[in-house]
């Protein structure tokens, strides 16, 4: 599941990822299970607004490390062709 992370075009962090959500360029969204929900909701809504699918990656640090970066994030997406 997280293979794409490393193959395909991404955003990496909150900011850049709800930018390309907004801009419809998101295919599908990773968000860590552990990461503050109060940021993550906002995501989800606009994933369900836009009929983005979501998946949900066990914590921050290996969602972190599937995306190709030494620290943890709370959302990755990966995004249209």
């Amino acid at each position: 599941m997280l293979d794409g992370l490393k193959s395909h075009s991404k955003t990496v962090g909150l900011k850049q990822t709800m930018r390309a959500l907004e801009a419809d360029e998101v295919k599908m969204v990773y968000i860590a299970q552990d990461a503050d929900q109060s940021l993550t909701s906002k995501v989800i809504d606009l994933c369900n607004n836009k009929k983005v699918e979501v998946y949900n990656v066990e914590n921050m640090k290996t969602l972190g490390k599937n995306c190709g970066i030494d620290v943890g994030t709370a959302v990755a997406a990966i995004l249209k062709d």
